[in-house]
């Protein structure tokens, strides 16, 4: 939508004689993002589509209600259909089509794969000074990104106690972990550092129908209340939660959840003051 008068991504800075975008007025949806961590991220490259398919088929089997959707988008290299895992509406395939992306719409350099300008507010003629009209990477650029994101290593685990493995059974009694699955297993690899690897980044990078916590963004099968699956690793180190950080803590970002989250967070709501601190710490953990 929008993609007319700039896209759905709001270039608020510019550089040189360019002027920076604002919101048009024409806009019906606008929703604030915070930045999805990396760490970890080349585990999930290296995790085969059948496990995230055969997740989402095991939900829909034996709870259908909280049953996740794969995201499947079309993939800039090949022009296929792909797996989408990467993104806060799961809308990018790979970490390599993620740095093309990144390189494009976060620091305006065309590429490879994006090598169209995003025009500001969609006014290509806007860009008839551009000094670099060019492709401004030949790849290498976007190849080095992608190395670099693929070995960024997962958050370690913060203190663990009984407590914390105590949150941990809670939290899979009320049906967290239903969503944020706790073990994934990457495939064969020539990398021995991602070749069959178990990592835990609790979650299952599918959409979820998240009602009034969604974005009202649509994107490729992603309509606007269905949202990936937030990663829980490193969470002891954010300071804002949820996609447009409006949460600060723990129970703000449980008590937002809505949609097929709706029934955790009531679960939650009916904890006892042990099993409720557990769970607490048993997230502060990860």
């Amino acid at each position: 939508p929008l993609a007319g008068l700039g896209g759905s991504l709001l270039q608020d800075h510019a550089i040189a004689n360019f002027l920076p975008e604002v919101v048009p007025p024409e806009a019906t949806v606008v929703a604030r993002r915070r930045t999805t961590p990396l760490f970890g991220l080349g585990l999930v490259d290296a995790t085969p589509d059948r496990t995230f398919l055969a997740i989402a088929l095991t939900q829909a089997i034996l709870s259908p209600s909280l049953a996740g959707k794969p995201s499947i988008v079309t993939d800039p290299i090949t022009h296929k259909p792909a797996l989408g895992k990467f993104g806060w509406k799961a809308q990018v395939a790979s970490l390599f089509v993620f740095s093309g992306d990144a390189y494009l719409n976060e620091m305006g350099i065309t590429n490879p794969i994006f090598p169209d300008e995003s025009c500001p507010q969609g006014n290509c003629a806007l860009l008839a000074g551009n000094p670099a009209p060019g492709l401004n990477d030949d790849g290498t650029g976007v190849e080095r990104f992608n190395d670099f994101m693929t070995f960024l290593a997962p958050p370690p685990r913060g203190p663990r106690n009984f407590l914390t493995e105590y949150g941990n059974v809670v939290a899979s009694v009320i049906g967290c972990l239903d969503c944020h699955v706790q073990n994934l297993r990457t495939g064969p690899n020539a990398v021995a550092a991602l070749d069959q690897v178990t990592y835990h980044p609790f979650s299952d990078f599918l959409l979820h129908d998240m009602g009034s916590l969604g974005d009202g963004i649509t994107q490729n099968g992603a309509t606007g209340q269905r949202m990936r699956t937030q990663p829980l690793w490193g969470l002891r180190t954010q300071a804002r939660m949820l996609h447009d950080g409006r949460a600060t803590t723990l129970r703000e970002a449980i008590l937002a959840h809505d949609g097929q989250g709706a029934a955790s967070r009531e679960a939650f709501q009916s904890l006892g003051f042990l099993d409720r601190s557990a769970l607490i710490a048993f997230l502060q953990s990860l």
